[in-house]
């Protein structure tokens, strides 16, 4: 084999070799590592393509002693659909960490990031929810509900979820798709408001493109648990700052990046909170280095912006088992 080939993955056989509790196991050890200093995390770009409703998101991330670091690129075009394109897009490059040199090209249509995504708020409700859990809401009814719900299920037993959406079409087909194999007997609720769908909740999901607030803090029950997802940009909000002064514990997966992005930037813009009320990193958590829930009756927010180290664990897991199936394509450099 020369040493300047890269082994090309498609979308397919990318979705065959990454499994959602594979991708939330190599997501939690890469959030610990970055707690204890072993990752190295550069800010995000992220360009805004406003004329035509896209956005787009480059991140990056490199585990130390890892064989690899990797660079994502992912987008999002909302008036895709009506083009008969999907809404969302991406491809991973991942490089040898000792040379420097291409060694993957992963074409996952935006996959890895959808992925991680749901593995990442798995990994925060693991550590951070009740242990009984009875009633899960979900905010938003696009592809992340799906992979937030099915990835919740691998760390938690729930009866309920709870969907609200401004489509209602979009929301059945969501409900569609989650009682097919997500959490057995799991009832399924498509909800008439937000509210009705967040105050009898024990873990609530947020996973929309919205510019304003959509959940409030009054609504929000003792013990609960808030996972913002959707706000990973700067104009993007879907909690009322309140909810995370109201709460007891507010977590970030990266605080400097959550300071730029997310419910915690927004909080602390407003004067809501200081940069004091964010009590730890999730990786912090997982690593053992502060504590997860410590009662039944905390209120806790974790702001998930998502970071590059879930790109490079998730990319790095793909192209091992890969190279050990021997899927994909080489291509000569």
């Amino acid at each position: 084999m020369s040493r300047r080939q890269a082994l090309i993955l498609r979308e397919s056989e990318i979705r065959s070799l990454l499994d959602p509790a594979g991708c939330l196991q190599a997501v939690e050890s890469a959030f610990s590592a970055y707690a204890r200093g072993q990752a190295d995390l550069p800010s995000v770009i992220n360009l805004e393509v406003a004329e035509h409703r896209g956005e787009v998101h480059v991140k990056a991330g490199y585990l130390h002693d890892g064989p690899y670091y990797a660079i994502k690129i992912a987008s999002g075009f909302l008036g895709n659909p009506q083009l008969d394109l999907p809404s969302s897009d991406g491809m991973v490059l991942v490089f040898d960490a000792k040379t420097g040199v291409l060694t993957g090209v992963l074409l996952d249509n935006g996959y890895i990031t959808d992925l991680r995504t749901g593995a990442a708020g798995a990994v925060a409700a693991k550590h951070l929810a009740r242990t009984n859990v009875e009633t899960v809401a979900v905010i938003g009814s696009g592809a992340q509900a799906r992979y937030q719900t099915r990835a919740l299920a691998l760390v938690r037993n729930f009866r309920e979820v709870r969907v609200w959406g401004r489509d209602h079409k979009k929301v059945a087909a969501c409900l569609d798709d989650l009682s097919r194999g997500t959490a057995g007997d799991c009832r399924l609720v498509a909800s008439s408001s937000v509210r009705e769908a967040v105050e009898a909740a024990d873990i609530v999901i947020t996973v929309t493109a919205s510019r304003e607030p959509l959940v409030r803090a009054e609504w929000i029950r003792r013990g609960a648990l808030v996972i913002a997802v959707g706000s990973d940009g700067p104009d993007k909000q879907e909690l009322d700052v309140e909810v995370l002064a109201r709460a007891d514990r507010v977590v970030a997966d990266g605080l400097p990046q959550c300071q730029r992005l997310g419910e915690i930037h927004h909080a602390i813009e407003k004067g809501a909170i200081t940069t004091d009320k964010v009590t730890a990193e999730l990786g912090e958590i997982t690593a053992g280095i502060k504590p997860g829930r410590t009662s039944e009756d905390e209120i806790i927010v974790c702001d998930l912006t998502g970071v590059g180290v879930q790109d490079v664990a998730a990319a790095s897991l793909a192209l091992e088992r890969a190279l050990q199936s021997g899927k994909g394509e080489w291509l000569s450099l």
